[in-house]
């Protein structure tokens, strides 16, 4: 009898459980047999797949790579994440081994012969001319790219535009039937737990449907400027990447993009690019072939508990202006850095990524009202957004010299040993001329200076939003900032090259 308790129904263990612990009056009340109403998921599942299942398909790309001994051909591009990233480790495995390369079925790490490498992802039809979305991972470097449908009906399909920025890609092909066509459902109407379905291509197996509910909303996972995850626990495997995430009314609320796991297999995380944005970036890329995103032209960082004080902003909240671009649509708007976005068009600012998200959101010319709180004061400016132009610009190393510095020191303050910027100071550190205010020469690394990552080169511009010219300005400053009772102070900090950033240092 022993043996066969393992075997036992599912419900009848709590039952014994309560036996082993001794409460016999649970096994007196407790009914046997129920089972909860939420075991198998709500009914409307298998409605909605079988409504939505052949505007789904898969995306088969072929491509002739040049083997590089020890690389990862044949791979879509990973997605960009900082150095340190708690993804890093995960996508980087995921990645490597899913399009052929030498960790991969079939990769050949010495092979240095042209090959043709093959890759599976998954699409949904938007359009019932054949209109196709996907990720551009997908189809990134493809020679050839095949849409296939339910059936197993296979067609050429041609790029008609992608945008790396938020890995979405959107083809075209010829139909000779007729088609089943999605629609985008609300994303911002999500709640947390409502059930989602996704289907797509998982393994190479074909369509495949599974189900779960939305675990997490607005994730941001520094894979790219605009992050704005779902995050599900419905099962999300390789091969899925580009299929959709539908509600219970069989609306597209996501697209499938990324997974979190340490095998390839689905571990119950997965990311997908909600509707709103996915809805905007493909009007874009039918009408234009491209993304044509607002641009505001300002630098901005967050507003920190410590820089809210400094400010006098309670509570803390919006995006920081830590510069303002030349020629950008902000400058003859009157912004100026130190100034705090809190709502722009209509809409609040929380968080630098909501302004970024906003910005590039918004209409190329439309002209908007931003709010911002400058010394305390809320003010409302009028600006008429530019054009981002999408390149990627590499930022030059600092050169630095082997001998040592010299560290003409004059004042001490905040853990920093400061000095009046010189020419020769300003040579040494390669600081361009349009750069004004007190070098740090050196930072003591037990201070919060440190912890704030300053450094020797960098220059002080101004302390609590008032320029500063020499060591003295800086020390004196700071002294009147205790005696007034504040905890921190706030500077405006550039580096070599004029680019700024604000930093609030206790003073305690």
């Amino acid at each position: 009898m022993t043996g066969a308790i393992p075997a036992l129904s599912h419900r009848l263990r709590p039952v014994l459980a309560a036996i082993c612990l001794g409460a016999t009056s649970v096994l007196m009340s407790a009914p046997v047999f129920s089972e909860p109403a939420f075991a198998r998921g709500p009914d409307g599942i298998a409605d909605v797949a079988e409504k939505v299942i052949d505007a789904v398909v898969n995306i088969s790309t072929s491509q002739t790579v040049e083997a590089k001994g020890g690389g990862a051909e044949g791979r879509g591009a990973m997605p960009q994440l900082p150095p340190g990233s708690p993804f890093e480790e995960f996508f980087d495995d995921f990645f490597k081994n899913r399009r052929g390369g030498p960790g991969a079925p079939g990769g050949k790490g010495g092979d240095l012969q042209p090959r043709k490498t093959n890759s599976l992802g998954s699409g949904f039809i938007v359009d019932t001319s054949g209109i196709v979305v996907t990720n551009n991972h997908v189809i990134a470097d493809a020679d050839e790219i095949s849409v296939i449908m339910n059936d197993g009906s296979k067609f050429k399909a041609e790029v008609v535009g992608v945008d790396k920025k938020t890995d979405l890609a959107v083809l075209k092909f010829t139909p000779s039937k007729a088609l089943t066509a999605v629609k985008f459902g609300d994303s911002d109407r999500l709640r947390l737990g409502e059930w989602v379905i996704a289907i797509g291509n998982p393994f190479s197996l074909g369509g495949t449907v599974t189900a779960g509910i939305v675990s997490a909303r607005n994730r941001d996972i520094s894979s790219g400027p605009y992050d704005n995850y779902i995050q599900t626990d419905a099962a999300i495997n390789r091969g899925n990447s580009g299929g959709p995430l539908f509600n219970l009314d069989g609306e597209v609320i996501g697209v499938n993009t990324l997974i979190i796991s340490p095998s390839g297999g689905s571990i119950g995380i997965g990311f997908a690019v909600p509707s709103k944005t996915v809805a905007g970036v493909v009007d874009q890329l039918r009408q234009f072939g491209e993304l044509r995103r607002g641009w505001l032209g300002v630098r901005i960082q967050t507003v920190t508990d410590e820089i809210a004080e400094s400010l006098n902003i309670k509570p803390a909240r919006g995006a920081l202006i830590a510069g303002v671009e030349d020629k950008g649509p902000a400058k003859p708007a009157g912004i100026e850095p130190g100034d705090v976005v809190i709502k722009f068009d209509g809409k609040d600012i929380k968080e630098p990524k909501d302004l970024s998200r906003v910005v590039a959101d918004t209409a190329v010319g439309k002209e908007v009202d931003v709010v911002i709180i400058r010394k305390g004061a809320e003010e409302t400016r009028k600006v008429t957004l530019g054009r981002l132009e999408d390149t990627d610009k590499a930022v030059p190393a600092a050169v630095k010299k082997d001998e040592p510095a010299e560290k003409p020191v004059t004042q001490k303050a905040l853990g920093l040993d400061l000095a009046t910027l010189s020419k020769d100071l300003r040579g040494r550190y390669k600081i361009k001329d349009s750069v004004k205010g007190v070098i740090i020469t050196n930072v003591d690394s037990t201070s919060d200076a440190a912890d704030k990552r300053l450094s020797p080169g960098e220059v002080i511009v101004e302390v609590a939003q008032e320029a500063v010219s020499n060591a003295a300005d800086v020390k004196k400053r700071v002294d009147q900032l205790k005696k007034d009772g504040k905890k921190s102070v706030l500077l405006l900090v550039s580096n070599a090259d004029g680019e700024l950033r604000f930093v609030a240092l206790s003073v305690q």
